[in-house]
């Protein structure tokens, strides 16, 4: 943590430092956000205008906020919650496996193949919302404020293949430590690539097949170096939005209120993005529907398999018991307090 405790004094002044200061009923209110990952739907149609005209509307000119992606200005995914804990991101949004490397709980909604589609996603988010709020604030001194899902993560090969049973012997980009775990377990071998870098990975042959986004899978240009892909959902991108406790707890009432407001609206409106961007991104890959680029060689979009039982099978076998190994009895807690009366599967330990 060396380098992000040197970093707070150099950053202070992104630190969002003027909502502390907005102790009087009447003063407007200037709020600095980090927003989700630049360039997706998610951020340039929905999160980047509610918080530079929405909530100004909303607040009747009270709030105004400037915003700026996860992924610009030198931030640091992993270490998101270490700097909303010290205060120098007041607003701000983690992407959960990002920051699950030094805190393996907060994953625990997005774990793979958890989640077979966004119906199920909600319900296990619901479920464990109320004790990922206390870990937040608990641990981090942060206020939850929303909860967000990305497009389904889905499998990309640059060969034909029929399902996860196809995969031995082949590397395969991976984004966490879960998901590598997973592929492990197929026989694949994992290679953790930065999104930026699939494309050249797929084209040179660092990797076979890819994990990513359905539909940010089309716009970076896969129909060119793959040949299939998988519609079954192996993960979600699940990210948590809040604030830090100290800014949040210094801004009036009656803004709290309409920023908690605001955003569970805008919450709602990222999980229907979500939901239809993942069934569109599937449809632009194969060639089915009118999308920006026409794919110069349509994939083969392979059946959402596993079967149920298989997808219970790997969690029960593998996903669970690894996740426990890197977590401990935290983890087992909370996974038969608040998702196992949901999800009904029982870990199988050696």
């Amino acid at each position: 943590m060396q380098p992000v405790i040197a970093a707070v004094a150099a950053m202070l002044a992104f630190a969002g430092c003027e909502a502390l200061a907005q102790t009087k009923t009447e003063e407007p209110v200037k709020l600095q956000i980090i927003g989700g990952l630049a360039g997706v739907t998610q951020y340039t149609r929905i999160e980047q205008p509610f918080w530079q005209s929405e909530i100004g509307a909303l607040s009747k000119g009270r709030i105004s906020a400037t915003i700026r992606p996860l992924d610009a200005g030198g931030l640091r995914n992993q270490e998101m919650l270490q700097l909303m804990r010290l205060g120098v991101v007041s607003f701000g949004t983690a992407l959960l496996s990002a920051v699950a490397g030094d805190d393996p709980e907060i994953s625990a909604v997005d774990l793979p193949v958890l989640n077979p589609d966004v119906a199920t996603l909600r319900r296990t988010v619901d479920a464990f919302r109320e004790h990922l709020r206390n870990v937040l604030r608990e641990r981090y001194d942060i206020e939850l404020l929303g909860v967000y899902a990305y497009p389904a993560q889905v499998l990309f090969c640059v060969k034909p293949f029929t399902g996860l049973g196809d995969l031995a012997g082949r590397k395969v980009r991976t984004s966490s430590v879960a998901q590598s775990e997973l592929m492990t377990a197929m026989g694949a071998v994992p290679v953790i690539l930065p999104f930026a870098e699939i494309v050249p990975a797929l084209r040179d042959g660092v990797a076979d097949c890819a994990i990513t986004g359905t539909l940010s899978g089309y716009e970076i240009g896969l129909p060119r170096v793959a040949v299939a892909v998988h519609a079954f959902a192996l993960s979600w991108g699940v990210s948590i939005f809040g604030a830090n406790a100290t800014a949040w707890n210094a801004l009036p009432a009656d803004v709290r209120d309409i920023i908690r407001q605001g955003v569970g609206t805008l919450e709602d409106r990222i999980w229907s993005q979500t939901e239809a961007d993942t069934r569109k991104g599937l449809a632009c890959n194969a060639g089915t529907e009118p999308c920006s680029g026409k794919p110069e060689r349509p994939m083969t979009v392979v059946p959402a398999q596993p079967a149920d039982e298989t997808r219970r099978r790997l969690l029960a076998e593998v996903v669970l018991p690894r996740w426990f190994e890197r977590c401990g009895q935290d983890c087992v807690s909370a996974w038969n307090t608040y998702l196992k009366p949901l999800h009904a599967i029982e870990p199988r330990t050696p």
